[in-house]
């Protein structure tokens, strides 16, 4: 931002974070799919200099796709997902 707007901000970065077996999974059940991939993690600084780590949550993203086997994967990305939350509060 600072580059194209001007604009000074605290550390903030995207991750673009997608599993390719749980992707692979995801689009052979649903093709359009990838427009709901929740694969990016926010990583921003706030004030104080402490870290926010912020996950989307897969359950909810992809549980617009009203499909059994998306339903399935959605819960298991969201248990390492809540795994890797938990270890990072640690």
């Amino acid at each position: 931002m600072k580059t194209k707007l001007g604009i000074d901000r605290k550390p903030y970065v995207i991750l673009g974070t997608c599993n390719p077996q749980y992707a692979h999974q995801a689009l052979e059940a649903e093709p359009d799919i990838g427009a709901l991939l929740p694969c990016n993690i926010v990583v921003r600084e706030e004030s104080g200099r402490s870290v926010s780590v912020v996950f989307m949550d897969p359950a909810a993203v992809l549980g617009m796709v009203d499909k059994p086997q998306i339903t399935q994967l959605s819960s298991e990305i969201r248990v390492k997902l809540k795994r890797v939350a938990e270890t990072l509060r640690a």
